[in-house]
């Protein structure tokens, strides 16, 4: 088994909640892996390290726990994912300026997933160029936890697609 570190944001089914109170239920639950965030009313981001086969099964057993513990919650975003330069940068240990001069020299370069300040883009996207390009190491652990997070993310939003949009989707992008 792996381990996995990631962070999984929720919302609470009452957004006056107080989160300490799902704290006691969380461990109960089995996210005694996590540390718990309680920043806002109706909000919980917990911030796991757990082992597990694959970083998908971490994913999908934590967010399981989370909703045994809370009923209802409802899973705003998986982290690491969604990122600027500059967190790329921090996570791989270099400075932004090498990261935006890689941008900026490789038209190859993946896609922001929103183009404007700051850009934003996949985290696995960018990792899995940088590995292909064999420009740095990447800790496959790494690669597969941001793109089991990635794919988590994008599962969530296609819930909020409008029925008539989601059948004409793939004529879209194809």
């Amino acid at each position: 088994m792996k381990e996995y570190d990631f962070i999984l944001k929720f919302s609470l089914p009452d957004n006056e909640a107080d989160p300490e109170n799902c704290i006691a239920e969380l461990a109960k639950a089995g996210c005694d892996d996590a540390l718990i965030g309680i920043g806002l009313n109706g909000r919980l981001a917990l911030d796991f390290t757990r082992r597990s086969p694959s970083a998908l099964e971490a994913l999908s057993s934590a967010a399981k726990d989370v909703k045994r513990a809370i009923p209802g919650a409802k899973l705003i975003e998986a982290e690491p994912d969604m990122v600027g330069l500059t967190d790329v940068a921090d996570i791989l240990g270099f400075s932004r300026q090498n990261m935006r001069k890689l941008m900026l020299k490789n038209p190859d370069f993946p896609a922001p997933l929103h183009d404007g300040k700051p850009s934003i883009w996949h985290l696995a996207r960018i990792l899995q160029w940088l590995h292909e390009k064999g420009m740095y190491k990447i800790e496959p652990s790494l690669l597969e936890i941001a793109k089991a997070a990635m794919q988590f993310n994008i599962a969530r939003d296609l819930q909020d697609l409008e029925p008539a949009f989601q059948s004409n989707i793939q004529t879209l992008f194809a």
